[in-house]
């Protein structure tokens, strides 16, 4: 039975735009008339804060806090999928306890434990289950399998199929111009194919509320994120302020992929925003600055072949997002000599992974090495020097960093529920909360 004060009127979707730098978007929207963003910008805003440590600014820490109402420090959520070993009240389950019904697609380090889910899609990076739904458990295999495998270029049949069929399926009409644009253009500019998926994700999401109206929903879209960590140097309104340029091979200097992105976020927020029976709250958990120097960012192209010619004795290896991966142990002996034995793997007289987390029977391990990787660069272990080029896959010259300033914009309704200006991001929690429940706060500030 619904609580006493939640109200079937009320219908809340939570847009999480992962780590969108809202200033430099305005800036878009003035040159280029983008009306979902004006109408956005004229909402109320406040700019919301994260962890002071910027070890901590990872979107994979900031968004369980606003499913949890909890710090970092409470919550101890400190990896991608570390969240199926936690028990902590995630937002989802709380409305659901109160008589609501909740949807999620790709909400980021979430975990289902929805007893009946109006719909539950999980990030590509974390081992929960999707919903009951064939179209939910084959989107969540192709999504997971397609992200993943990004960075070689590879996507299996099986997965190209379901994408493709559910293209067929959930894609808006509306919508048809732009997808074939992103898909003709996604051989020279990569970063379209990023845009296609979150555009897919999107109308997927908008269907779905709209067919098992959900009273609260989540949607979260990455590509924003990534565009701007790989990007932010050819952004045509920082051109003049920026001493970095990305080089020639790498992104045409004519390219803007940040534009790009906004214009597809444009279409994205135009639909939430024109939807009168829905409020919605867009927030960006941190967002991005341009990066001050060069740094190169490879992956692994085959996680257990590596790991198997360094002479790692593991059981199971779990690729993350970008550099990082996951590998499970038997026990925390094997993981610690494990740990000695990657430590050691040196390339041109820096540790090839300086960054490993121990957490006794697993380690959370980053491929750090920060220069260019060419066909004579060698890594040495054992003694032994290997060609370290056919192992890995180039993924981006860094471009953007992170900084723990957000954004977030709530609709009228949302306004009067909204955190003060400046409030840690885990407030978020409580504005959602209050909003089902007429509890108001503050009103929210302009950012």
């Amino acid at each position: 039975m619904a609580d006493g004060h939640a109200t079937a009127a009320r219908r809340l979707i939570l847009v999480e735009l992962n780590e969108i730098n809202f200033e430099i978007a305005r800036r878009y929207a003035t040159a280029n008339r983008l009306p979902g963003t004006q109408k956005l910008l004229a909402n109320a805003s406040i700019h919301t804060s994260a962890e002071e440590r910027y070890e901590a600014l990872e979107p994979w820490i900031q968004w369980p806090s606003v499913h949890s109402g909890m710090t970092a420090g409470e919550h101890k959520i400190f990896r991608l999928g570390d969240i199926v070993n936690s028990d902590i009240p995630q937002i989802f389950e709380e409305l659901e306890r109160r008589g609501l019904r909740v949807g999620a697609v790709s909400a980021m380090n979430a975990a289902n434990r929805l007893s009946n889910p109006a719909y539950f899609i999980p990030d590509p990076w974390t081992r929960t289950p999707a919903d009951n739904s064939w179209w939910s458990r084959a989107l969540t295999a192709a999504i997971s399998q397609a992200v993943n495998d990004n960075a070689k270029s590879s996507i299996t049949p099986r997965s190209a199929a379901h994408l493709a069929l559910a293209l067929v399926r959930f894609a808006r009409p509306k919508h048809y111009l732009k997808y074939i644009q992103l898909a003709l253009g996604s051989r020279r500019a990569p970063w379209r194919k990023a845009l296609l998926l979150d555009l897919l994700l999107h109308d997927l999401h908008y269907r779905m509320f709209r067919a098992h109206r959900a009273d609260f929903s989540t949607l979260f879209l990455n590509a924003g994120a990534h565009i701007q960590h790989h990007y932010f140097f050819n952004s045509t309104v920082l051109r003049d302020e920026l001493s970095m340029r990305n080089p020639s091979w790498y992104v045409s200097e004519q390219a803007d992929p940040v534009g790009e992105m906004l214009e597809v976020y444009d279409l994205i927020l135009s639909d939430y925003l024109d939807q009168p029976d829905v409020d919605l709250i867009v927030a960006t958990g941190l967002s991005q600055r341009p990066y001050d120097r060069v740094k190169f960012y490879y992956r692994l192209r085959d996680h257990d072949a590596f790991l198997r010619l360094a002479g790692v004795e593991y059981r199971e290896v779990l690729p993350r997002m970008t550099r990082d991966f996951l590998v499970e142990f038997a026990d925390a002996a094997a993981a610690s000599a494990a740990e000695r034995r990657l430590h050691s793997i040196m390339c041109d007289g820096e540790p090839l992974f300086a960054e490993i987390d121990n957490r006794g029977t697993s380690l959370f391990v980053t491929l750090t090495y920060p220069k260019e990787i060419t066909e004579a660069t060698q890594f040495e272990v054992d003694g032994k020097k290997l060609p370290l080029h056919p192992h890995v896959a180039f993924v981006a010259i860094k471009n953007g960093m992170h900084q723990g300033r957000g954004f977030a914009y709530f609709t009228p309704n949302v306004s009067a529920y909204a955190p003060r200006d400046g409030d840690h991001i885990k407030e978020l929690h409580g504005t959602i909360l209050r909003f089902f429940h007429g509890a108001p706060a503050a009103a929210a500030q302009g950012a």
